[in-house]
């Protein structure tokens, strides 16, 4: 069992919303949730919610909500030079800037953003690896790539014609604590490109140089951490998780000194930049660093909230009162919450929803992030910042793959959901000192993340096993044998569409789809996984559905390949050697999780020896 996170930290200086407290813990299985301190209530009844400017019937199951359109097929889009790319600038134009442009680490007041060029030092910069579907939502010719001042453009060495480089402003609860002023330390924005379907798309290179938040850093990034910031962008977006995603990289061809360990033992790494891609990079601690400090600085509270509605959730821009749009809370005397009076209302619950449907998505797959801090959360609902992150081996839910998290295990795979949580009560804090959402409207923000968790994380499991309607007791025993037997999670459910629905298998025979990944098991525990499989297989029978057909439902979303810490490390040290293939194969193999891709099998296999050491199952949060 995990150990116990307690949602009442005396750390946290936002305390969630009473009416939340007693829902906290239910957002998980019994074999994910930490022993709880309070006495769990049930949560309420599910209410309609808004979502893309109508009424979605609670009842009916939704498709998730992505940031932004799906881009066209990549034939039919322009293929634009950089120096054509349309730029669009609207951050730096509609939202209150640092009069000062220079990178000495300050504290920036009544600011959102800084305008600060990259610095990084290069010398003779290469390509490491692009990607091409992100080239194509920008619009960018692939020829672009093979320009022999590329990776001087994207090393941050020469500008980009029409970009106006900014670093932005923010906040944030690191490990339940607030931290103050952060902000891009070493991350640099060069500007909105639209694209030919009228996409808002942010480039931002990170390690590209030192900025007003960049502290006592010197806003560099290392080719270790940026190579598997670069695969995880896009392996994410290969399992359909929401995400940042990564156009290219480029090795700076000048050191960096990193002490991966702290422990003492600093060394020099082969430096590199990755220019990352989103709709927005804004996080929740962009909106909190604002209600921390002067009265006047909450209508900066305000502005930004109307610049993130504008840009990124428009059709909540002219929600108008009706009655076939109202919400009335079943708090019993509490008020009536009606979303439609009140656009800042709608959108945080939408802000809620879409960060629900992302962590239900991570725990779908086994993936930890490992630095669910508030100023890593996106208001996109996107996965951004990718530092000491790990998708699970053997199944345990109290994995952390950060070094730093080791002590009280806050961001352990089976917290993440109760994080999440948290980190919306924290979302919702300066939206009500703002006056922007009443306390009311605050407490359904969170009751609406709580319903909407368990909502996908229930489809996600039932479409895991294949089955037609959700089992919570053949759930829980099956993650119950997992962890016991430390069974590898992906690999194992992968294997599991192999299952036929026949209730005539002799008992001997019921494991043999499974062998692969039930390795070193006793009598007792075999017997286990029989009964289990033997309850399974009724399921399967009732259902109907015919084995092949749910086979191939079931490969849709259990992934054949994920983007294992030992996998990105093979890439690294060819890296770190010259070779860059290695990076490249496994960006490709990452784009199609769920195919077969027949003679790529290698990357699929469990992790070697060699995998558990520090530094490649688990690292710090520095880079």
């Amino acid at each position: 069992m995990p150990p116990h996170f307690s949602l009442l930290s005396s750390s946290s200086s936002s305390p969630l919303p009473t009416a939340v407290l007693s829902h906290a813990r239910l957002l998980l299985p019994p074999l994910f949730r930490p022993r709880p301190r309070l006495q769990p209530s049930p949560l309420l009844p599910r209410l309609p919610l808004l979502r893309r400017g109508t009424m979605a019937s609670a009842a009916a199951p939704e498709a998730p909500a992505p940031p932004a359109p799906a881009p066209s097929p990549a034939a039919a889009r322009p293929r634009r030079a950089l120096e054509e790319l349309a730029w669009d600038n609207s951050f730096v134009r509609e939202l209150p800037g640092d009069p000062r442009s220079d990178a000495v680490p300050r504290e920036v007041l009544h600011a959102c953003y800084t305008k600060v060029s990259p610095s990084a030092p290069v010398d003779n910069p290469k390509l490491v690896a692009w990607s091409q579907p992100v080239a194509d939502i920008v619009d960018l010719d692939h020829k672009q790539f093979e320009r022999p001042d590329f990776p001087q453009l994207f090393s941050g060495a020469s500008p980009l014609v029409g970009s106006s480089p900014y670093a932005q402003c923010y906040g944030g609860h690191q490990f339940g604590v607030w931290a103050g002023q952060l902000g891009d330390g070493r991350a640099i924005t060069l500007g909105e490109v639209i694209n030919s379907q009228g996409e808002r798309w942010e480039l931002q290179l990170k390690g590209c140089g030192k900025t007003p938040y960049s502290r006592f850093a010197d806003g560099l990034a290392v080719l270790r951490s940026s190579i598997r910031e670069f695969l995880c962008s896009e392996a994410m977006h290969g399992l359909g998780i929401p995400t940042t995603r990564a156009l290219c990289l480029v090795e700076t061809g000048k050191s960096v000194v990193r002490d991966m360990f702290y422990d003492g033992n600093s060394k020099e790494e082969p430096g590199a930049i990755v220019c990352r891609v989103a709709p927005s990079f804004l996080r929740f601690g962009s909106y909190q660093i604002h209600a921390t400090r002067d009265k006047e600085d909450l209508k900066i509270v305000r502005q930004l909230a109307d610049y993130t509605i504008h840009h990124h959730y428009p059709h909540l821009e002219n929600i108008k009162k009706s009655e076939g749009l109202s919400f009335e809370s079943a708090l019993g005397d509490s008020p009536t919450i009606d979303l439609t009076s009140n656009k800042y209302a709608a959108w945080a619950v939408e802000v809620a929803e879409r960060t629900a449907y992302l962590i239900a998505r991570w725990q779908g797959v086994g993936f930890t992030h490992g630095v669910l801090n508030t100023d890593n959360m996106s208001v996109l609902g996107l996965t951004i910042d990718y530092g000491p992150f790990g998708f699970l081996d053997a199944f345990d839910p109290s994995f952390t793959p950060n070094t730093t998290d080791l002590p009280g295990k806050r961001y352990c795979f089976a917290n993440q959901p109760d994080v999440g949580l948290w980190n919306i009560a924290q979302f919702t804090a300066p939206l009500t000192s703002a006056e922007l959402i009443s306390k009311d409207e605050a407490n359904y923000v969170m009751e609406r993340y709580g319903t909407k968790f368990m909502d996908e994380y229930q489809s996600i499991m039932t479409r895991k096993l294949g089955l037609t309607k959700y089992n919570k007791q053949l759930i829980g025993k099956l993650l119950n044998n997992l962890a016991v037997d430390k069974v590898d999670y992906t690999n194992f459910f992968r294997l599991l569409s192999n299952v036929k629905a026949d209730h005539d298998t002799p008992e001997k025979e019921l494991l043999v789809p499974l062998k692969a990944a039930l390795l070193d098991i006793g009598k007792e525990r075999k017997e286990a996984w029989i009964s289990w499989i033997q309850t399974y297989i009724e399921e399967l029978v009732s259902s109907g559905v015919p084995d092949e057909e749910r086979k191939s439902a079931m490969n849709s979303c259990n992934p054949k390949y994920i983007l294992r810490n030992y996998l990105c490390q093979t890439a690294i040290d060819a890296a770190d050697l010259g070779d860059y293939g290695e990076v490249r194969r496994l960006l490709k193999v990452m784009e199609h999780p769920y195919d077969e891709q027949p003679g790529m099998e290698k990357y699929a296999r469990l992790p070697p020896a060699w995998a558990y050491r520090p530094g490649v199952c688990m690292l710090s949060c520095s880079s």
